[in-house]
This record gives structure tokens, C-alpha cells and sequence, in this order.
């Protein structure tokens, strides 16, 4: 698959996971989608991210979580959205291993989660 076919499948699949939440009654609001490769090299320098992010490949989103209203920074309250995020084959920051990132919802690239 090439990256711009899987771009658009990635788009797809979010399309599913934003309405799929909004049937639950989550409510998201996008966070950061595209990265630049600089942004990427300078989180990573900072230790806030990494420089080969997928957010640069446009393969990453970041979506913010309300539940009554209430913005969600707990990794635990995307979890729903984590499983069937993974459940369509993307993979779910919540699970990440050194910093989990509970709003991250990328679909793998050339071994990059």
C-alpha cells in the first residue's frame, strides 16, 4: 500500500472512530493531525515526542475527549476509544510503553507506531 493510499484509509478510519464515539455520547474536538518534520525533531529534542512521528506522514491524530462536557486528560477515559480504535487495526497511543498517550490514534508505518 502506498503512503498516500494508506493516508487516505487512515482518514477513513477516523471518519468511523469520530462517529462511532458521537453514538456513545463521547464528544472529541481535533487535536493535533499533521506535524511538521521540524515540530517533530524539536518535541523529540525535548522529550515530548519523536523526531520520525507519524503525525509528519499524516498518519497520526490526536482528538480531544469530553464526557459531560468535561475535557479528558486521563489515558484511562479514551480507552473505549482505544479498543475499537484498535479493533479497525490502528494502533492506540494509550498503550504506548515509555509515555502512554491516551488522545494519539495512528495507523503503523514502516515499523512506526
Amino acid at each position: 500500500m502506498t503512503l498516500s493510499e494508506k493516508q487516505q484509509l487512515f482518514t477513513q478510519l477516523i471518519a468511523q472512530l469520530i462517529e462511532w464515539a458521537g453514538e456513545r455520547g463521547y464528544r472529541l474536538t481535533f487535536g493535533e493531525a499533521y506535524r511538521t518534520p521540524e515540530q517533530a525533531k524539536l518535541n523529540a529534542k525535548s522529550g515530548a515526542g519523536i523526531a520520525n512521528s507519524l503525525h509528519t506522514q499524516r498518519l497520526a491524530v490526536d482528538l480531544n475527549l469530553f464526557i459531560n462536557g468535561q475535557y479528558q486528560t486521563n489515558t484511562e477515559a479514551y480507552k473505549p476509544l482505544g479498543e475499537y480504535w484498535e479493533s479497525l487495526g490502528g494502533v492506540w497511543g494509550g498503550r504506548f510503553k515509555t509515555r502512554p498517550d491516551g488522545n494519539h490514534f495512528s495507523l503503523e508505518h514502516n515499523g512506526v507506531k
